[in-house]
């Protein structure tokens, strides 16, 4: 789990140090009193701990677990990373990591899955969004932070990982081992034609690359015949605010606002619009969203449904709108807090709330055969085939021992080619085809008028 997927937005934090000294000067004088008054409260229990507690304990550890309760106690994605932690933030910056390869956060006080990544050892496994991690191998995760789930998931490539998973409509609790890999994050899973000229991309990640990747992708559709989009954001965690607001710009007219941010000081308050030539502001467009599609996923999703500019599908996205700022402490360690909330266009804040759809659509798990039935099934198909093969046979002894002349055969009419199996399995991905089917349709008789 990487943690630069959870710290969704990484601003500029320096200056937001010197702005928080410069607000320290202006904070009315009865608050300023209360803030002491607490900090001697709070330098007693550090004099009680070092001077009366059964064992010594370092003055840097006491600080430290001072500070991750602090933090942990504001809200699910604010918290204190100690200098190892924050270094492997910053590695992990390349978008390359070891682990499992799924998002976490804290809902309801409960280590939660904001969706396994595909393709990656989690999403193998079976892990789902929204399932509650109640325990990591033998360690009970009641009260546990982000930063400590996530080292206990970690591990060397090639090493098993047991979650134990507590799932809605479940009335046990599921054990899953998992094996431990590199994960390499690739920001578009899947890229093609679908039938009528639909083009379809599924998008993974909101990264750097994610501009480049896009790119080529829509150009490659564009060069293949595509005349429409469907646009897939399930399970997309998120990633960078700019990537999310470029990814928005490939579908929107430049200058349209995309989002906003709005915190408790001016300079958390920020707009951001679209930018670039937007070559594909005019293609009929669906995004599809589920309960894994979060932070910058619900960015492209709001400002597409705000602007009317395309329909949206699935179920009800994440949740996750707030911007974390990460900043450095002088030890090396660092705070990543939640400084703003970030909104739609039309003012909407997605917070705890989600992106609802326009056309809700629930997904159909594809429920698997026995054993016995496919063993069933394989043998009548067999019988089958082998009494066609045996009358195709002896229908052309027939004709060749009575000299008839053999018509050529003609290919049948109307046959559609048939759908691969990842549309065939997927009954929101089929809703959309076919919703698309509907607005190309509805499109054409708006021309011909």
């Amino acid at each position: 789990m990487s943690v630069k997927k959870i710290s969704l937005f990484v601003v500029v934090c320096f200056s937001i140090i010197l702005f928080s000294n410069t607000c320290a000067i202006a904070k009315p004088k009865a608050d300023k009193d209360e803030l002491y008054n607490q900090i001697e409260v709070f330098s007693d229990a550090i004099s009680a701990i070092q001077n009366d507690y059964v064992d010594s304990v370092a003055p840097k550890e006491i600080i430290y677990g001072a500070l991750k309760g602090m933090l942990s106690s504001l809200d699910p994605y604010s918290q204190f990373m100690d200098p190892e932690t924050f270094k492997e933030l910053q590695v992990e910056t390349e978008g390359e990591f070891g682990g499992l390869g799924i998002e976490i956060t804290l809902r309801d006080n409960l280590l939660t899955i904001i969706t396994p990544l595909d393709g990656t050892p989690a999403d193998l496994a079976g892990l789902e969004a929204m399932d509650r991690i109640v325990k990591i191998d033998d360690t009970i995760t009641r009260d546990i932070t982000l930063t400590e789930a996530v080292k206990l998931m970690r591990g060397k490539p090639g090493t098993d990982v047991t979650l134990t998973i507590m799932r809605d409509n479940e009335d046990k609790l599921l054990d899953f081992t998992i094996t431990r890999d590199i994960i390499e994050i690739k920001a578009v899973r899947k890229s093609q034609i679908l039938e009528d000229n639909i083009g379809y991309i599924k998008l993974t990640d909101f990264s750097e690359k994610t501009k480049s990747d896009l790119d080529a992708a829509l150009k490659q559709l564009e060069k293949e015949g595509m005349d429409s989009l469907i646009f897939d954001l399930r399970n997309n965690p998120g990633g960078l605010l700019i990537s999310s607001v470029e990814t928005a710009s490939e579908f929107l007219p430049t200058g349209e606002m995309v989002v906003y941010t709005k915190g408790r000081e001016k300079n958390q308050n920020s707009e951001f619009r679209a930018t670039g030539k937007s070559n594909y502001k005019d293609i009929p467009l669906i995004i599809m969203v589920n309960s894994g599609s979060a932070s910058a996923s619900e960015i492209v999703a709001g400002a597409i449904q705000d602007h009317k500019r395309g329909i949206i599908l699935g179920t009800t996205s994440f949740g996750k709108g707030s911007v974390q700022t990460v900043i450095p402490l002088r030890d090396g360690s660092a705070l990543r807090l939640t400084t703003a909330k970030y909104y739609t266009p039309l003012g909407r804040t997605i917070n705890e709330k989600g992106i609802v759809p326009d056309v809700t659509v629930e997904f159909e798990p594809v429920k698997e055969k026995k054993i016995e039935q496919v063993k069933k099934d394989k043998e009548v198909f067999d019988k089958i085939e082998n009494d066609e093969k045996k009358a195709k046979s002896e229908k052309d002894i027939d004709k060749i021992d009575t000299n008839e002349a053999v018509e050529p055969k003609q290919a049948p009419k109307n046959k559609t080619k048939e759908q691969p199996d990842f549309i065939k399995d997927d009954n929101q991905l089929r809703a959309a085809i076919n919703l698309m089917h509907g607005i190309k349709i509805y499109t054409n008789l708006k021309k011909s008028d």
